[in-house]
Parts: structure tokens; sequence; C-alpha cells
């Protein structure tokens, strides 16, 4: 691979713009081009999203949800990688969108930036592994007497969220090797998934990709309320693609450890979620092909997934891919730890926590990991997962609307930075791009059309059903506002700049010395 041939003078240039904004070498740069698109690929697994939440595709407007909802879902999210993979290039730190917000558009940004993404990683590393509880209770599940009760969905969690930072916690290159692994993985079972789908497809009817059928309300096994409103409908099944393609953000968690970043992470983000698109599209058009009545899946709703492959496939090649499927969700969970704890141990080195920040931000020697980081994540994720089981509103799990507002709270904390990049783009602060970039004419175009995006995306996110997702995030906002006023304006000074930086060479070298890294 082209990372064995790292240079002195590639090395020497990383830990330069590192310096020049202020921080120190400590953790292990040793991830390859590659390794830093497969953890953005893994994060994003469109065996864990794409399958977990399949329903939402067809229990819309059919198989059209499927064939052209997923291809608008996945420009959507395209847009903001393109956009995002810019300010990368420029500014190559762990914790990246953080970085970018406080430098671009300022200290209150970045901080609500930070927040807002903390947020959205812990509650998301919950939502993927609450979704392999669920996915092993379907396949495995019988054999273990696991039948997916509450609390045996928070044990399971516990147990393998613990088993995912511990490896986190044994270094970089450990959880590299993992998820380099873990794309191939995907992509080999997504292969095999596809041929057995249209090769067992009791027929093939290629028009359900374009036609539009209401499967809303009781049709659609109450996956989403009854409406007559197809251009309504749509929108929902954007949801699929919207929730699934996104994570790509860890390539930028993750580029203090990873070789000649200002090329790689960008190139690791774009390429993530190109592959991601492209291969989970046909994907899901296989799944969809392979239904042998559509109109009978859609009123299973979530189990229309596991109905069609117990419809069509021979048992022992049913269990290979399952094996497959629950592996990539495992290794997507594990990737997810890395990017939520970068990103904690980035916001608590600039003191961004309220509490702890210094042990937040330590750094093993021996294993060159933030494993404080690690290990808050994973408590922070269990407990929220613990609540999330117990607590019911209406009957409602508040699962269900937490899950939907980790999608507002994701997508906001991407649209901050790139809209702060929007306006400093050729200002002093930004006064010329990285190595991998757009022109400032497509770049800005590309912006506009994210932004576009998030409007979109908080419609579909806060639409009925899922109302109840518009309170919890004003409700996060306001708080935010209030601690912001009350506390944080005078206490959080952000990402070090101007003097500040010039300041810290002493504290860089010693904390680079304290874990043993060589000029």
């Amino acid at each position: 691979m082209a990372s064995e041939d790292y240079t002195d003078k590639e090395k020497h240039e990383d830990v330069k713009i590192l310096h020049g904004m202020g921080y120190a070498q400590e953790l292990s740069r040793s991830m390859s081009k590659f390794s830093n698109f497969a953890i953005s690929f893994s994060i994003i697994c469109i065996l864990s999203g794409g399958i977990n939440s399949f329903a939402q595709a067809i229990s819309s407007v059919g198989g059209a949800g499927a064939g052209i909802g997923w291809i608008v879902g996945c420009l959507l999210s395209g847009m903001f990688a393109l956009a995002m993979a810019q300010i990368a290039s420029a500014f190559p730190t762990a914790g990246g969108l953080y970085h970018w917000a406080s430098i671009l558009g300022g200290r209150f940004w970045g901080w609500l930036t930070a927040w807002l993404n903390l947020l959205g990683l812990i509650t998301v590393l919950g939502a993927i592994n609450i979704g392999t509880a669920y996915f092993f209770a379907g396949t495995f599940g019988a054999m273990f007497g696991f039948g997916g009760t509450d609390m045996q969905v928070v044990t399971f969690v516990a147990a393998i969220t613990i088993v995912q930072a511990l490896f986190n916690h044994l270094g970089i290159k450990v959880t590299t090797m993992l998820t380099d692994i873990s794309g191939y993985i995907i992509f080999a079972t997504t292969a095999v998934l596809v041929v057995a789908c249209l090769y067992f497809a009791p027929a093939i009817d290629i028009s359900r990709l374009w036609t539009f059928t209401n499967f809303s309300g009781e049709a659609g096994g109450n996956v989403f309320p009854q409406t007559d409103n197809t251009a309504y409908l749509f929108l929902l099944c954007l949801l699929l693609p919207v929730y699934t393609i996104t994570g790509y953000d860890a390539s930028a968690h993750t580029s203090e450890e990873t070789k000649s970043a200002a090329t790689s992470v960008p190139a690791g983000i774009v390429s993530a979620v190109f592959w991601s698109s492209l291969v989970g599209w046909i994907m899901i058009c296989a799944i969809t092909l392979a239904i042998p009545d559509l109109a009978v899946a859609a009123g299973q709703g979530w189990g229309m997934f596991f109905a069609t492959m117990d419809a069509i496939l021979p048992a022992g090649l049913k269990t290979l891919l399952y094996l497959g499927i629950l592996i990539a969700q495992f290794l997507c969970g594990l990737a997810t730890v890395t990017s939520a704890s970068r990103m904690l141990f980035a916001f608590s080195r600039d003191d961004g926590m309220p509490v702890a920040s210094k042990a937040l931000a330590t750094v093993s020697p021996k294993y060159r990991t933030p494993v404080n980081a690690i290990w808050t994540a994973t408590v922070l994720c269990i407990l929220y997962v613990m609540l999330a089981m117990s607590i019911k509103i209406d009957g409602t799990s508040i699962y269900v609307i937490v899950v939907n507002s980790t999608l507002v709270f994701l997508f906001l904390s991407f649209t901050i930075p790139l809209i702060a990049g929007l306006f400093a783009y050729g200002t002093d602060k930004w006064a010329k791009p990285g190595p991998w970039a757009m022109s400032a004419g497509t770049y800005k175009l590309v912006t506009l059309l994210s932004v576009v995006g998030m409007g979109v995306i908080l419609f579909i996110a806060v639409a009925p059903p899922n109302e109840r997702v518009l309170w919890v995030v004003l409700g996060f906002i306001a708080l935010a506002l209030v601690l912001w006023v009350a506390v944080e304006n005078r206490r959080f000074e952000g990402p070090p700049t101007g003097e500040r930086i010039a300041a810290r060479k002493a504290a860089i070298a010693a904390a680079e010395a304290a874990v043993g890294e060589k000029g």
C-alpha cells in the first residue's frame, strides 16, 4: 500500500501542520489512506442502517423508495461530504467539526458544534448497538434464549460496547486492522447478498424500482402514518439513506492518526460516501426485487427483510449471510467508539468539558490512544441505552424519539462549520484551501446545496410520527444557550490561536516526549 511509502518529509509536514494549529502529535499517526476510508465506510455500514431501517423505503412509496429515494438521499449526504472534505484538507485535526466551527465561526459556534456532535455520536453508537442486538435476536437469538426483551438488549449492548472499547483501548493499529477487515466484509457480504437475492427471487420485476405505491398506515405495517400525500411520503423514505449514509466525519476525527492527512482524510470522506451510496443502492434494489409479494412485505413493516430472506434463501446461505452482517454491525459500533472518543478527546484538550477535561485529554504512552475518553464515551453510551430502553412515553420507547433526534444533532453539527466556512473562505480565517480542493465557485455551490439539504433533513426528521423530535432538539439548544450565557462564555477559550499557539511550544514538546514521539 501507499502508506508503506510514508516518508520522513511527509511525516514532518503532518506534524508541522498540527503544530501550526497549536497541538502536539500525541496520537499514533499510523493510519493509511485506505484505513481512513475504511473507518468511515465501516461506520456508514450499509449492512447496519441499510438493513435495520430497510422498511422505511418500502413502507412509504413502495419500490420507488429504494430505486429512486436512495439516490436522492445519498445525493444529500454527498453534498455534505464534499463540502466537509474541502475544510478537512485545510484543517486536519481530531474532532474536526468542532475545530473547524471554532476557527471559522467563533468560540460559541465551535462549542455548540462540539456538543451537538458529541450527543449525536454517543446516541448513534447506542442506536447502532441496539440495532445489532435486535438483529441478533432475529437471527441467532433463539439458540441462546435471547428474545430481545428490554433487559436482554441492555445487557447485550453493554457487553459488546465494552468489547468495542477494549479494542479501541489497545491502539489505533488494532482498530484499523479490524475496520480494514470490516471494509472487505461489507463488500463481500453485500456481493453475496445481492447475487443470492437476484438468483433466488421468484420473479424479477424491474419496474418496481420506479413505481410509486402508497404503503402508509396499516398497508405498510404502520411504519409511517396514513396519508394520501405522495410527495410527503417520498420525503419520509429519504430517512433510510440519510440515516445510513452518515458517520463519515470519522475520517476527520482520526486526522491526527492518518498519514498525509491533508489529502488522505478528504479522500476518505468522499470515497466512503461514494462507495457506500453505490453499493448500498445495488443492495437495496436487489432486496426489493427479491420480495415475493411487495404488498404483503410492506404489511410486515419492520420485519419485512427477515420475512423476505426466510421466504427465498436456503437455510445454510441465510445463516452465512446473517453472520457476515452481524460481524459488520459489530465493527460498525467499534468504529463509532473511535469517532466518539476522538471528538471527546479533542474537545477536552481545549478545556471544553466543564469537568475532567485534563483527564479526558490524556493519551496513554503505551497504546497512544485517549483511553479515558474511550471509556467515558462507552459508559455514556451504556447509560443512554439503559434510559432509552426503560423510559416510555405514550407507550413509545424514547429510543425511537432519540434515534431521530440523533439525525438532527449530527447533521446540525455538520452544517454549522460548513456555513462558517462559506463565509470565512478567502478571508484571514481561511486564506487558502488545502491540497484537496474544489474551485471556489464549486465549493460554495456545494455548501449552499448542503444547507438546503439540512432543511430537507430537518423537515423529515421532525415530521409525524416523529414530531416529538423537534421539542427534543429545541430543548437541547435552549439549554445550550443558557449554559453558554451563564457559564461557558466566560470560561471556554476554544482552540489556540495567534499568540496562544506560540506560547504552547514548550507544552507541545513535553506532551510529545511523554508519549515517546520523536521529531
